[in-house]
């Protein structure tokens, strides 16, 4: 038996289904579950955007002193980068539980609430830093506008969009058996593996075709591979190859 860190921490909502069962490996991991050249690029093309607004803010702060002209700078285009990393960065929690049976993982993401206190936090105080900063120099109301202005607005869009929430908390479950892995390919593009299969639809005569993620470490990535490989049914195509993650 293979444990790779400790013991899983499933949120109550998730339960595994062969619980009962010797487990042949176990593992978990925070995974960016989607395409990554997609969101690295929107990342980089937001970057550019945001200088740009820094620049535009720096020429329009050319009446305050030069340190403090600088200084608000950096805060607003760090601050707006941090940001934008909590978007097109994004990770999925996933815990994985190989058995005889076959392949088991669940996956969840609870909406972050600890967010929403800091983003309010740090709103109140940086306003208030603002407007002290106004009494000396009235173009630092536009900073004021520009980022505690923003930045409150989107702590108001996230506190109370119950549909933006929902979006931000996932939870699902898979199972997999052995002998419904039709194809297994291990990604050359990134650390993981796609797993092709072929499920019986319940009351059919018809096959649900699809094709799951396993995300895992690189120095867990031989055991990983060798034991999918070794369980697969004779005869099951397994490959190296590049990966598109469709999610």
């Amino acid at each position: 038996m293979l444990k790779f860190n400790k013991s899983l921490d499933l949120p109550p909502q998730l339960q595994w289904k062969h619980a009962n069962e010797p487990e042949l490996m176990t593992w978990s991991i925070r995974a960016r579950n989607y395409n990554t050249f997609v969101a690295n690029l929107m990342f980089s093309f937001m970057t550019t955007v945001i200088l740009g607004a820094t620049l535009i803010m720096y020429s329009v702060y050319e009446g305050m002193s030069q340190s403090w002209r600088i200084s608000s700078c950096i805060f607003f285009f760090s601050l707006m980068l941090l940001v934008l990393l909590s978007v097109t960065h994004q990770r999925m929690n996933f815990a994985y539980r190989f058995t005889q049976s076959g392949v088991e993982y669940c996956e969840w993401k609870d909406f972050p609430k600890w967010a929403l206190t800091f983003l309010k936090w740090f709103t109140g105080m940086m306003a208030i830093i603002f407007i002290y900063l106004t009494t000396i120099d009235p173009t630092f109301l536009i900073g004021a506008l520009i980022g505690p202005g923003a930045m409150g607005l989107m702590y108001l869009s996230m506190a109370n969009s119950k549909t933006y929430q929902r979006m931000q908390t996932e939870y699902h479950h898979h199972f997999l058996h052995w002998k419904e892995l039709t194809k297994s390919t291990v990604a050359t593009n990134r650390v993981m593996m796609e797993l092709e299969y072929s499920v019986p639809q319940e009351g059919s005569i018809y096959m649900t075709i699809g094709r799951q993620y396993i995300f895992f470490t690189p120095k867990d990535k031989e055991r990983v591979t060798q034991l999918i490989k070794n369980n697969l049914l004779p005869g099951t195509p397994y490959v190296f190859g590049k990966v598109d993650v469709l999610n």
